[in-house]
C-alpha cells in the first residue's frame, strides 16, 4: 500500500475542490486533490452556466479568468413574464453589478490547466471509500488508484464531493440536521446548436407550465421546461420540444440540432453543519438548490473562499477562529440562498390551476414586481449575489 502525505487532501475535481486547491497554492498551501470520475467526464459535465460578480472576482484573482472574459456573456439584467406579460430586472440600474455566461465545463477546463501549470496534484479515477483519524493530528483518506489502495495523511480535508460523495456520508449523524423540500415537478433541459434570438435570459411563468431561456454562447442555447416527475425524455420528441418551448415563452425561436436533453428533479437540501474534526464540506456536499435561481457553484465559491481563509490564517497565524467558526460563516449565506432561490421557483412554476387562491397569489406577486423597483431590486441584489462581507 503506497501512502503519502500533504497539508490539504481534496475530495472532488469539481469547482469547489479546483478553487480551493489554487486558493490554497497562491498562499503556499500544498494540497492534492482526488476524483473519482475521469478528467475527460469532468471537463465535459454540463451544469450551471450563470456567474455572480463575485464569483468572478474569485476567479480574476486567481488569474484564471482570461478566456472567462474573452468568450463569457456579460448580462445586464433578465425577463420575468406571466402568461404574456414581461417585465424585465434592470441588475445594472439596480445594484451596478451583473452577472457573466460561462459553462460549468468551461470553467473546470481553464481550472484543471490552471493545477498543472501550478504543480498541484490531480488524481482522476482515484476513488476515495474511507476518511478516518479526523479527531486525530492527522486525518487520513483512504482511496484506490490504479487499481492499488492507497492512503493519503493530511492536516484537513475538504469533501467537495458532491451530493453522493463519501464526505457528508463520513460526518456522524448525530452531528447535523437534513432539512429539505422534493419539488412537485421537474425541469426538462437541452442544449441546442441554435443562435439565441434574446439577449439576456427569460423566466416565463405559463399556464402550462414555467419555461426558462437561457444560453452558453452565441451558437449554443440552454432551454428549460417544467414536466412531471414522472415524465420520460421517451416522451418529448425534439419538434415537441422546441413547439412547447415557443408556445409557453410566447416567442419563435432559432431550432437548431439539440444535442443534449435530460430530465431533472427539483429539490432543496442542506444540513446545519459542514465540518467534523478536520474534515470541512463545501458545496453540493453540503446542500442543494433548485436551479431557478441560478446559486449551485456561486454558492459552492462562497463556502470555499471561508474555507480557504480559515486554512490560510491557520497556516500563516496558528489562528483557529475561521476553521471554528467555519459552519457559521458558510450557513448564513446558505439560508439567504435557499430562500432565494425557494421563492424564484415557486414565482415561476405552476403550482396550481388557473383562478385559484395559490394562482392569484402568484400572479399578486408578479403584478407587485411590474409596480415596484424596491421589489424588483429585491430580486436584482440576491439574483447577481449578495457580497461576501455582508455575511462576515
Amino acid at each position: 500500500m503506497k501512502n503519502t502525505a500533504t497539508q490539504v487532501g481534496i475530495i472532488g475535481a469539481g469547482p469547489s475542490g479546483l478553487t480551493l486547491a489554487l486558493m490554497l497554492e497562491k498562499k503556499g498551501i500544498k494540497s492534492v486533490i482526488i476524483e473519482n470520475r475521469s478528467r475527460e467526464y469532468v471537463e465535459n459535465r454540463v451544469r450551471a452556466g450563470l456567474l455572480e460578480h463575485n464569483t468572478v472576482a474569485v476567479y480574476d484573482s486567481l488569474g484564471v479568468s482570461e478566456r472567462l472574459h474573452k468568450e463569457g456573456l456579460v448580462h445586464h439584467g433578465c425577463y420575468i413574464n406571466y402568461n404574456g406579460e414581461s417585465q424585465r430586472i434592470d441588475f445594472e440600474k439596480l445594484t451596478q453589478k451583473q452577472v457573466t455566461i460561462y459553462g460549468q465545463q468551461e470553467i473546470v477546463k481553464d481550472l484543471i490547466q490552471a493545477c498543472e501549470a501550478r504543480e498541484i496534484p490531480i488524481l482522476f479515477e482515484a476513488d476515495a471509500t474511507e476518511i478516518t483519524n479526523l479527531e486525530a493530528e492527522k486525518a487520513v483518506i483512504h482511496f484506490t488508484y490504479k487499481e492499488e489502495k492507497q492512503t493519503l495523511s493530511c492536516d484537513f480535508v475538504g469533501g467537495c464531493d458532491g451530493f453522493h460523495g463519501i464526505a457528508r456520508k463520513t460526518l456522524p449523524k448525530e452531528s447535523y440536521k437534513e432539512y429539505k423540500i422534493e419539488y412537485p415537478f421537474s425541469w426538462l433541459g437541452i442544449l441546442a446548436y441554435s443562435k439565441p434570438n434574446y439577449e439576456e435570459l427569460i423566466y416565463a411563468y405559463h399556464s402550462e407550465g414555467f419555461a426558462l431561456a437561457s444560453l452558453r454562447s452565441q451558437k449554443v442555447c440552454r432551454l428549460y421546461l417544467q414536466v412531471a416527475n414522472d415524465d420520460l425524455i421517451e416522451n418529448w420528441s425534439d419538434e415537441k420540444i422546441w413547439n412547447e418551448l415557443e408556445h409557453r415563452l410566447g416567442m419563435e425561436l432559432n431550432r437548431g440540432e439539440i444535442f443534449e436533453k435530460s430530465i431533472t428533479p427539483m429539490r432543496s437540501f442542506m444540513i446545519d453543519n459542514m465540518q467534523y474534526g478536520r474534515l470541512f464540506l463545501a458545496g453540493d456536499s453540503a446542500h442543494i438548490v433548485p436551479p431557478t435561481g441560478a446559486k449551485g457553484l456561486n454558492l459552492a465559491v462562497a463556502d470555499i473562499r471561508n474555507l480557504a481563509n480559515g486554512l490560510i490564517a491557520y497556516y500563516q497565524s496558528g489562528n483557529e477562529d475561521g476553521l471554528e467558526n467555519y459552519t457559521k460563516k458558510c450557513l448564513s449565506r446558505v439560508w439567504r440562498v435557499q430562500d432565494f432561490s425557494n421563492f424564484m421557483t415557486y414565482l415561476c412554476h405552476k403550482q396550481s390551476e388557473e383562478g385559484s387562491f395559490e394562482s392569484q397569489l402568484q400572479k399578486s406577486k408578479f403584478d407587485y414586481l411590474t409596480i415596484s423597483e424596491a421589489y424588483q431590486k429585491t430580486i436584482a441584489e440576491n439574483y447577481v449575489g449578495l457580497p461576501f462581507e455582508a455575511f462576515e
